[in-house]
């Protein structure tokens, strides 16, 4: 028995014809007649009651089609996963991305990332970046999109490009009228994310918050972060990609005076056998987020 006969059996089930069978093999009606043949003398069933006009699935081969379904299946995901490792630009590649990067990044990057690495799948998972970092370890992810470096010598990382925080304001608030402001002065009624998005614990360090901050609210995504501002509750800050979805969303931005950010990284595991992909992929959004990173340094939100 082998992969070739039991698509035959397949094929065979499926047209319940053997001369359509065959054509949709690609092989003679006798050649797939014969193996099926052998494969019903193997089995010591009969798969298939034949006329003139159609080869009915027997009962038997009923009981066993889901068997041969799960075989192939398997069969070919391991040529898959075979030929991926043959050729790391290709096949299935899981990327981990943290909230607040994924709205605003994986839009900007798909489009470049099919055109230069056509064979490659990316499969995105968005989490928060300790969860991120736990999958990345347990060989669950291949690489993940973080705000942060990462800790021990069996992670690694490369920097993609900076992005540069904004100060996020209701339109009326005072600092609206000013051309740039001070971490500090965000400080007296800033809202942050909750526990677990490294947002917050960047954001309270650029306006100099060592303690927890005080008040019950808290919002677990950036959209609820940035709508809660808009309606009057406070102000907070924002990295850049968003400024386009804070704008919708009614607020007025303002640079930060010293321009304070996050550096985004791609990291992997240090012996990762599919490096060439991990590089292949920073190379792909370093390039695509370069005019952004330029802009940023020149002072242009």
């Amino acid at each position: 028995m082998n992969l070739r006969d039991l698509r035959y059996l397949l094929a065979v089930t499926e047209h319940e014809h053997f001369g359509r069978a065959a054509k949709a093999s690609g092989v003679s009606q006798p050649t797939l007649s014969v193996q099926i043949r052998k494969l019903e003398d193997q089995l010591g069933v009969i798969l298939f009651e034949r006329s003139s006009k159609q080869a009915a699935p027997t009962a038997a081969c009923l009981q066993v089609i889901d068997h041969a379904r799960d075989a192939v299946a398997a069969t070919e995901a391991l040529l898959a996963s075979a030929q991926s490792l043959r050729d790391p630009l290709a096949g299935r590649f899981r990327i981990g991305i943290i909230p607040t990067l994924a709205p605003y990044l994986l839009p900007l990057i798909f489009a470049p990332l099919r055109e230069a690495l056509p064979a490659l799948e990316p499969e995105p998972w968005e989490d928060q970046t300790d969860a991120l970092l736990e999958r990345l370890r347990s060989h669950q992810l291949d690489a993940a999109l973080l705000a942060t470096e990462v800790d021990g010598p069996d992670l690694v990382s490369r920097a993609l490009f900076d992005e540069p925080f904004l100060a996020a304001l209701p339109p009326d608030h005072p600092l609206a009228a000013r051309a740039t402001v001070a971490e500090a002065d965000l400080s007296q009624d800033i809202l942050v994310l909750s526990d677990g998005h490294c947002l917050r614990d960047q954001a309270m360090e650029a306006c100099g918050q060592t303690a927890a901050l005080g008040g019950a609210l808290r919002a677990s995504s950036l959209p609820t972060l940035m709508n809660m501002v808009a309606a009057g509750y406070g102000t907070t800050l924002i990295p850049g990609l968003a400024a386009g979805a804070a704008q919708d969303a009614g607020l007025t931005l303002r640079p930060l005076e010293g321009r304070p950010g996050r550096t985004i990284r791609i990291a992997w595991r240090a012996h990762f056998p599919r490096r060439i992909a991990v590089e292949a992929i920073g190379d792909v959004i370093a390039e695509r987020l370069s005019s952004f990173a330029r802009g940023a340094a020149a002072g242009a939100v």
